[in-house]
């Protein structure tokens, strides 16, 4: 092993992967900047994380190779930098390299002038030619050598490409809120791209689909939620979901979502959660209720710091090979199972030839002879057994750094968890983490993005303060205490003051005049997860509807307008967002409880509302803080727990039971 780099002093359990390569890398930051423009060297920028096969083949093949470090370390200085921590650099040179190649992905490597300006990139590289892919070798020493006598191209190349890229930033905004018009284009788009065998929007691999599922819930026609309902049953009846221990791998390489790619993202089960919460909420199936309720426990068994946040991901791979931890073969279930290892077999497609390499299976459902009855209860407690054999393996290497946005989807998921399945131990969970992310990112007048062993840094972009907020205003209609809305309150104030366009509309996702960025941008797509300024508008829309507060409605209506020509050219880019234009169409719904919290005829009123598919509801209670706007005047009827509901800025008369408050439900 080499002696450590300058990234040992980093938290990024990624940077610190590669601590001990002989490169001589840099963190981003002053000092590698500053060296860059002294020597007057171009930059290699090396992006990834830590839970990423091709990051993990790179290194061993490349970065731990004296023969790599050598060239790198003579001609380029070397930076690393972790995705996760760095959004911004992330998209901004991501968009380098697809404008480049075409195509994009990590591991990410670009090559920049002192200036920050990117001239060359791709991602994997292997140490020489092969298949058609250029050897790093040969690559690095053939950009060192025109850097040096080709200077005046290259600097060409690096201007010529960074005017492109800040001319697909920019947005040319739209005059008006999109109409519902467009619902119906990005549906049949949808429609157009499905799989009717196996279920989701497109070809292998095959990613998760909750997008997608939740437009189709607020929108679509019988025949869209039938799409829907075949793709949450095929992600769960495959290979994608992990059958023994819950929550989702981050995608399916084949169509059928049989073999995953064996990473776990927090994002990915935070959404997930919600979006099976929602299907339970719509269509009764109780499967889906307890899909979600694994995920919800293995992110409190698997991902949960000891002080309330929850770790970023589990690696795809350990002891060196991708998905070791997660198949079986028949024999390996024998031997934990004994007798009821032949019927568990059959349950979950565990054979002889395997369904994976060396023999071994990827847990499944959907090959089960159909005729075969089975003992889903027996087989329940036969995963679980299964599952602490499985634990008593090396486990897949863990990212245990908290991120605040993507804390943000777990405290949605947890608030809402415990709304509609009503464990205790999800309030519990949603409220630590509440506590955790003002605790320990919050510092009163910023939020910071990453948090690890004890330590914060970098201030929150876009994302980490919309995501938190939104994540807020759920915990607040879970458990109805006034400060977690204010604190909502505050994030939409301080995201609105730092990133908001106010010519054009729509939100930047970093701040202004941040010296180590060469532009900022103003994210557009929904991606993994939705955009900053998807979960900007979504946090606005609900913030205003409790507070009334119509400024912030008025910044949420602009983003729909600095959007809207994007969103007509390619609606399918935008499914997150078009959920959150669904909930600026509909008419507001307004339901107020009056009584006290821990009564029972107020959990009953609560419960049908829980029960209930009402994406556009807003949620309060009285005794949370009876000045909010809502809660005004709201008053028990004969001593009962008494509901008010208000739709289209008209009320009802108010209710005491819960037979009268389904009809106005209804």
């Amino acid at each position: 092993m080499s002696k450590p780099n300058r990234l040992a002093g980093s938290l990024s359990p990624y940077l610190l992967q590669h601590a001990h390569n002989p490169v001589d890398w840099y963190p981003w930051g002053d000092e590698a900047l500053a060296r860059a423009r002294a020597e007057d060297k171009p930059i290699f920028l090396s992006i990834g994380y830590s839970a990423c096969h091709w990051c993990h083949v790179m290194e061993r093949e490349s970065f731990e190779t004296p023969e790599v470090a050598e060239v790198l370390n003579a001609h380029f200085i070397p930076i690393k930098v972790d995705r996760e921590e760095r959004p911004d650099l992330d998209d901004l040179y991501m968009d380098a390299v697809q404008t480049l190649t075409g195509r994009g992905g990590w591991p990410m490597s670009v090559w920049l002038t002192p200036d920050l300006k990117p001239f060359y990139g791709g991602t994997y590289f292997p140490p020489q030619s092969r298949g058609g892919m250029p050897g790093f070798i040969p690559l690095l020493e053939r950009i060192a050598l025109l850097w040096k006598d080709q200077r005046a191209d290259v600097a060409a190349q690096a201007e010529e490409l960074t005017v492109e890229l800040k001319r697909q930033a920019a947005l040319q905004a739209g005059t008006g809120v999109p109409g519902e018009a467009l619902f119906e284009r990005a549906l049949q788009q949808l429609r157009e791209g499905y799989d009717p065998r196996w279920g989701g929007f497109g070809p292998a691999p095959k990613f998760p689909q909750q997008m997608a599922i939740e437009l189709i819930l607020r929108r679509g026609t019988e025949t869209d939620q039938a799409m829907a309902r075949r793709t949450l049953d095929a992600m769960w009846e495959g290979g994608m979901y992990d059958h023994l221990g819950g929550g989702f791998a981050r995608y399916s390489v084949d169509g059928r979502w049989l073999v995953p790619h064996f990473e776990k993202m927090l994002y990915d089960n935070a959404q997930l959660v919600g979006c099976y919460l929602a299907a339970y909420q719509k269509y009764g199936e109780a499967r889906y209720a307890e899909i979600a309720r694994e995920t919800l426990d293995y992110l409190l068994r698997d991902m949960r710091d000891p002080r309330g946040g929850f770790h970023s991901a589990e690696d795809a791979d350990s002891e060196g090979e991708e998905g070791r931890f997660y198949v079986f073969t028949p024999a390996q279930v024998e031997e934990v199972l004994r007798g009821d290892a032949a019927d568990f077999c059959a349950a979950f497609g565990i054979t002889a030839e395997g369904n994976f390499e060396h023999g071994a299976s990827v847990l499944h459902r959907y090959s089960r002879d159909p005729k075969r009855a089975f003992d889903e209860a027996r087989l329940k407690d036969l995963r679980a057994d299964l599952r602490l054999a499985r634990d008593r393996r090396v486990r897949p290497g863990k990212d245990d750094k908290v991120l605040a946005a993507w804390n943000g989807l777990a405290l949605s998921a947890f608030a809402r968890g415990y709304q509609v399945l009503g464990d205790e131990r999800y309030r519990e969970a949603a409220v630590a983490l509440g506590e955790f992310l003002h605790r320990e990112l919050w510092d009163g007048t910023t939020l910071f993005r990453v948090w690890r062993g004890g330590q914060r840094h970098t201030p929150g972009f876009l994302e980490d303060e919309a995501a938190v907020a939104l994540g807020m205003v759920d915990l607040f209609e879970a458990v109805f205490d006034a400060k977690w809305l204010r604190f909502a309150e505050a994030l939409a104030d301080r995201f609105r003051g730092r990133f908001e366009d106010p010519v054009e509309g729509g939100f930047f996702s970093s701040e202004e005049g941040q010296a180590d960025l060469l532009f900022r941008l103003k994210p557009a797509y929904d991606n993994a997860i939705p955009t900053g300024n998807t979960l900007a508008a979504l946090a606005l829309l609900r913030l205003a509807q409790h507070l009334e507060r119509e400024e912030l409605r008025a910044s949420a209506l602009g983003v729909f307008k600095a959007f809207g020509p994007f969103m007509q050219r390619a609606p399918r880019a935008f499914l997150a967002l078009m959920a959150a234009l669904d909930q600026a169409h509909r008419e507001p719904l307004e339901v107020v409880i009056a009584g006290r919290m821990d009564a029972e005829d107020a959990a009953a009123l609560l419960s049908e509302i829980h029960q209930r598919f009402l994406p556009h509801r807003a949620l309060s209670m009285v005794g949370a803080d009876p000045a909010l706007p809502l809660n005004a005047g709201r008053v028990t009827v004969d001593g009962k727990a008494t509901a008010y509901v208000c739709k289209a800025h008209a009320c009802a008369a108010p209710v005491t039971t819960r037979e009268a408050l389904v009809s106005l439900l209804s």
